[in-house]
């Protein structure tokens, strides 16, 4: 029995006594049950306060109702005890048999077993990277990156249909910077003041130049200056943003939609968008610049959407790329920003708000903070690459792709973290990803084992023999992962996922080290060692499950 079973379980038990006239409740404000681990295994498999929650609705006390939920849950198939505790709490235990039932539901359902409904019918455009084509994929982005697409997965597998979006800085003074940066490096000239540096400038510059003679024509470097310099913007924003994508890509990070800044000032789409606040009477006009009244929806100011020379400001492009969103069937906008965004938060949410959508359901924003990597104790600062950052191809370099992902994704988006490399890369379990993935490669080699020895799940499965307290607490912690799978997608908290995954490995390990899937010896194979073949295989499984939202591999040998 799963506790999503046992919680429906409660609720037609709470629907029989509000029919039957022992709960003064009408049958159809009787809720689902929230059932929980209870935090000493003492008091049961599971527990419930659905009691205090519906007593004084009820019109009774919450012990009096509890004992009414004991007696009749207590006579249900599979439950063993329901007991009252405390002001109102039940506490219930499973046989041993309905317990150990759910190996069986977990290797039925396969890589579908963690995945809900509980997002289904949300249309959810996630953005994250979305950094400037101007080098390499930096440190934070490469957070954001582990962080998006294991969300993404996340809330996909919860139901969501999820756009993974790339929004491609196209449009603006940095890829000014960009391509005068290009241009006198292929001349042999200083990196300029404001420029930027790192030997991929170098390598960009000549393989434009190599692809403009290829195609016959002229050294661009040898143009005049504005001539030269739209030659190196071309050509080497979209090699620049090519190796990115390549980058993500090795990183286990695909994008549905790279969108193009500059398309929204050249389709019209930023007018359209003052337009359609305009009609919604929250533009004015004053010193020559056309405003947004965001200060009427909880902004410390108003915000200028076109300048008084006439260009539009940087948050003109936001405005027509959330509507832009909106208008792709997006139901949610969440945007992934670093830490520096901090005091974007408000006008975005205003913005929100004057399109009449609603801050926080219609538009999330998640910020991130920063990322330092770490070696025998001291900072890693310097890239080989790109000479004042650490980039996600150093990171990778240095650890390998599940490594990296993993110590990425496994922390709250809200907390600032070092990776130590040294730790990352090391064979012991104080390696959060080499202690998970360790866990699924003992139990691929436990099952090799078992069928070598002639245990083999195809005899059958009598979970009555799951009747230790190990295979109890172990099929305790493996019930929890749908419920954590669902957590993690409704907060936004991809961590919560890895988090679980380093509690039922430490489960499994305690679990492995005192029963046995393989007879001693000897000895024959019994009920009790087929049984737990099911059980370990039931964790690999989950662990396999857990990992790839994670864009974590499950290696079978280690």
């Amino acid at each position: 029995m799963t506790p999503e079973e046992l919680a429906e379980a409660i609720r037609n038990v709470l629907i029989a006594a509000a029919s039957d006239g022992s709960l003064a409740l009408p049958v159809e404000e009787v809720p689902v049950p929230k059932v929980e681990r209870p935090r000493s295994r003492e008091h049961g498999d599971w527990a419930t306060n659905v009691a205090m929650q519906l007593a004084k609705k009820a019109g009774t006390n919450p012990r009096a109702l509890a004992q009414l939920l004991a007696e009749r849950v207590g006579a249900l198939d599979g439950v063993a005890s329901a007991e009252v505790a405390g002001p109102g709490f039940l506490n219930i235990r499973l046989d041993a048999a309905s317990a150990g039932e759910l190996a069986r539901t977990i290797l039925t359902a396969g890589t579908a077993y963690g995945t809900n409904a509980s997002l289904a019918g949300q249309h959810i455009n996630l953005e994250y990277v979305s950094a400037n084509p101007t080098g390499p994929v930096h440190l934070g982005g490469a957070r954001w990156a582990a962080v998006g697409d294991s969300l993404a997965r996340i809330m996909a597998a919860c139901g969501a249909e999820v756009t993974r979006e790339y929004y491609f800085n196209d449009h603006g003074t940095q890829i000014d910077r960009f391509a005068r940066s290009l241009l006198s490096a292929a001349r042999g000239q200083e990196t300029p003041e404001d420029g930027y540096g790192g030997s991929y400038i170098g390598e960009i510059a000549a393989r434009v130049t190599a692809d403009e003679a290829a195609a016959g024509r002229p050294d661009p470097a040898t143009l005049p200056d504005a001539e030269a310099t739209e030659v190196f913007r071309a050509r080497g924003v979209d090699l620049m943003f090519a190796a990115v994508k390549a980058e993500l890509h090795a990183f286990r990070t695909d994008f549905d939609v790279f969108f193009h800044e500059d398309s929204l000032h050249t389709s019209g789409a930023v007018e359209r968008a003052i337009g359609r606040l305009r009609e919604r009477g929250v533009i004015f006009e004053a010193d020559g610049a056309t405003w947004l009244r965001t200060t009427d929806f909880g902004d410390d100011k108003d915000r200028v959407l076109i300048k008084s020379d006439g260009d539009p400001a940087y948050f003109a492009a936001d405005v027509a790329y959330y509507l832009d969103k909106r208008a792709r069937g997006a139901d949610c906008a969440i945007y992934l920003l670093g830490a520096d965004h901090h005091g974007y938060i408000g006008r975005m949410m205003a913005m929100c708000a004057a399109y009449g959508d609603e801050p926080g359901v219609n538009m999330q924003i998640i910020i991130g903070q920063l990322v330092n990597l770490v070696r025998d104790g001291q900072p890693v600062r310097m890239s080989k690459r790109a000479g004042t950052v650490v980039t996600l191809e150093d990171l990778v370099d240095a650890v390998g792709v599940d490594a990296a992902r993993y110590a990425l994704a496994r922390s709250s988006m809200d907390s600032m973290i070092d990776i130590d490399l040294n730790l990352l890369a090391s064979t012991s379990n104080d390696n959060p990803v080499y202690y998970v993935q360790y866990a699924h490669a003992r139990i691929r080699s436990v099952a090799r084992n078992a069928a070598e020895r002639g245990v083999t799940r195809e005899v059958g499965f009598d979970p009555a023999q799951l009747d230790t307290p190990h295979d109890a607490q172990l099929l305790g912690v493996l019930a929890q992962y749908p419920a954590i799978v669902a957590q993690a997608a409704a907060l936004r908290e991809q961590h919560r996922v890895a988090r679980y995954l380093e509690t039922l490995a430490a489960a499994y390990h305690t679990w492995y080290g005192a029963t046995r899937v393989t007879p001693r010896g000897d000895d024959p194979v019994d009920a009790g060692h087929v049984a737990r073949l099911w059980v370990n295989d039931a964790v690999g499984q989950v662990i396999a499950n857990g990992l790839g939202l994670l864009g974590v591999s499950a290696p079978e040998r280690m």
